[in-house]
């Protein structure tokens, strides 16, 4: 990774935070792309602590314009863009199918489906300029199965959607040197999810009882497979999802 130039979305914290790091810690320059400075301003601290260049650009990832001048900051300041990780997200509030308010249905679809494929839309040209590249999209085991609580369905439609979106691309970009493939993570130490499980002791017991391995991923480890889909090791690896998810779909 020494040398290359790496844009991750959703970068100030949990999966975003821990795979900027590992991609500094691998030599990389960082583009860390995210709606808060604040939440950022450590992050950038740990990167530069590594040696590695970094920048932080504000970024409604909903926004064509934003998006677009996201990508066009990164390149202004590095030159190129090697690897992608869209990980960014946020959702409307969750409920049952036929009680979702189409308002939370529209920000959910926006915040998750239609910010990755902004995304893409702005590197895709850009790594085709430097003649390819690597893209790496945020799914979930959502996106394979169906929620697994009844607040989902909006949520488990986007993260669908990520990996039909994700394997359409990767056919389209292979022959032209872009790699594109999705990671699905199960149940992780993000801090949604940690306040999600303080805030309801049933909810927390559920979920741990939903992974074999008898614990929530670390963020860590979802950042080391994503390190690795982007690297020569992973270079026959097209248009897949991915699942990190300690046996949850086995």
């Amino acid at each position: 990774m020494k040398g290359k130039v790496v844009l991750v979305t959703g970068g100030s914290s949990g999966i975003g935070k821990a795979t900027a790091l590992a991609f500094a810690k691998g030599g990389a320059h960082v583009a860390i792309a995210s709606r808060s400075k604040a939440k950022a301003r450590g992050v950038l601290a740990s990167i530069h602590k590594l040696g590695a260049e970094v920048i932080w650009i504000p970024t409604d990832l909903t926004d064509a314009s934003q998006v677009c001048a996201m990508v066009q900051q990164t390149i202004a300041r590095f030159g190129q863009i090697d690897y992608a990780f869209n990980n960014g997200g946020s959702g409307g509030r969750g409920a049952r199918t036929a009680d979702i308010a189409e308002q939370d249905w529209d920000k959910t679809i926006n915040g998750y489906l239609k910010s990755v494929w902004l995304c893409m839309k702005y590197e895709i040209p850009a790594m085709l300029k430097t003649r390819g590249g690597v893209i790496v999209n945020m799914s979930s085991v959502d996106g394979v199965r169906g929620y697994p609580f009844p607040v989902g369905s909006a949520y488990s439609a986007a993260k669908h959607g990520v990996i039909g979106l994700t394997k359409s691309a990767a056919l389209e970009y292979i022959s032209k040197g872009i790699r594109i493939n999705a990671i699905c993570p199960g149940w992780v130490r993000t801090p949604p999810v940690q306040n999600w499980m303080k805030r309801n002791a049933q909810i927390a017991s559920q979920i741990i009882a939903q992974e074999p391995i008898g614990r929530l991923g670390n963020p860590e480890e979802i950042a080391e497979a994503v390190v690795w889909l982007c690297s020569e090791g992973a270079s026959f690896v097209v248009g897949a999802a991915l699942t990190v998810d300690g046996g949850y779909l086995a």
